[in-house]
């Protein structure tokens, strides 16, 4: 069916075969979204860029940061009817009552898709019955723990807490391909397992990047109490419109109970969202929880990283000393060359073809040379070897 922008709708329950929303896998997944709302519907969408800003009325430059194919930093913007998400593989426009989420069916989306799906759901039509016949809806009252946020916060927490996950599960698999093989190159110096852990600190290096630049935007947004006012779309809506189902009925299949399907946390949220505009204390609780496992995930590659520097120093702790043990044998081979030089050269000047009588009569002569020219050989190498050992240029 075609939507009032002029976009392609596929209903998301059309045929549950199919993968996420039962939409078939199209070539151009690049414009696919996935819209969750509020009451619990959801829809698949193939939309141009230009329906996308109208719906939202974001700017281009803003849609532009989720464009899979330029490479943006994580971000989190605040506008004035949505926030534009930018984390990853997570790319997402959050309104006060609907999630726009791009490429769903993406092996890294899919699960934040069923995710959004379970905790956007409204409760009424998340009623099960346990073992002994008790409603677990009621049981979740009575402890007290439903959650009321605004709509965009149980949005964005999903998304912090999907990119948090992942990367901490990248951390971890690449702790466990580091350890192992550092411990590797230390029993063993190799071409094959330098190669090895070259290869595997590229990946750390790469991973501590994305990690820092996550880290990096919610550390600015904690900085920056009115960036996260901005982010409090439920509260700046409550003049317009405190309960708006207009804009999101577009896109929706034809249905009397749409506009019924509102959760309990939107009505609270909106019960809440005219209170004091400076106050984020709320989002601030959010934020500093993911921040604070963001940042445990960035101190273990820091470790990981200290961990590969120090073997490496020791590594070429190892190297230095081979080649010390080098340069110890360079220098027993040079002495013992320059006494035998000695030895040649003595033996070189007898064996000259040039006629001479000193040594008529004198052939006792012969093995008293040889002997006293041997003797001085090897005090020279002595003399060398002890004066090499008194300056400390070979181990006693």
């Amino acid at each position: 069916m075609t939507g009032r922008d002029g976009g392609y709708v596929v209903p998301a329950e059309s045929d549950p075969l199919n993968g996420v929303g039962g939409l078939k896998k199209k070539g151009s997944g690049s414009r696919s979204w996935i819209l969750l709302d509020s009451s619990g519907q959801e829809v698949v969408l193939d939309v141009d860029k230009y329906a996308i800003m109208h719906r939202v009325q974001i700017h281009a430059r803003d849609l532009r940061i989720l464009d899979p194919l330029l490479s943006y930093p994580s971000t989190i913007l605040g506008r004035e009817r949505a926030i534009v998400l930018n984390l990853e593989h997570i790319k997402a426009i959050i309104t006060s009552e609907e999630v726009l989420l791009r490429d769903p069916l993406d092996d890294n989306v899919v699960p934040i898709v069923e995710d959004l799906r379970r905790r956007l759901k409204p409760l009424t039509d998340n009623r099960e019955v346990n073992g002994d016949g008790k409603d677990l809806l009621a049981q979740h009252d009575e402890t007290g723990e439903e959650d009321d946020s605004p709509f965009e916060f149980r949005a964005l927490e999903v998304a912090l807490e999907a990119i948090c996950s992942f990367l901490s599960a990248r951390t971890i698999e690449l702790e466990s391909a580091v350890y192992p093989a550092l411990d590797m190159l230390t029993s063993k110096i190799s071409s094959r397992n330098l190669d090895r852990v070259r290869k595997l600190k590229s990946q750390m290096t790469r991973l501590t990047a994305r990690v820092q630049k996550v880290r990096d935007e919610l550390e600015q947004l904690l900085d920056d109490d009115d960036d996260m006012a901005d982010l409090y779309l439920s509260r700046k809506m409550a003049g317009a419109s405190p309960v708006s189902g207009s804009g999101a009925a577009s896109w929706f299949l034809a249905s009397p109970t749409i506009g019924s399907k509102i959760s309990k946390a939107s009505r609270a949220s909106i019960a809440t969202m005219r209170g004091d505009e400076n106050d984020v204390e709320e989002l601030e609780m959010l934020l500093e929880a993911y921040f604070m496992q963001i940042d445990g995930t960035l101190n273990k590659l820091t470790t990981l990283r200290e961990y590969i520097d120090n073997t490496e120093d020791y590594i070429n702790i190892q190297l230095d000393n081979h080649r010390n043990q080098l340069i110890q044998l360079e220098l027993f081979l040079s002495a013992g060359t320059v006494s035998l030089s000695i030895y040649s050269l003595v033996a070189g000047i007898f064996g000259m073809n040039i006629p001479y009588t000193w040594n008529d009569d004198h052939g006792y002569m012969f093995k008293w040379v040889v002997i006293c020219t041997g003797i001085f050989c090897a005090v020279l190498f002595v003399l060398i070897m002890s004066y090499a050992r008194y300056k400390g240029l070979v181990g006693s």
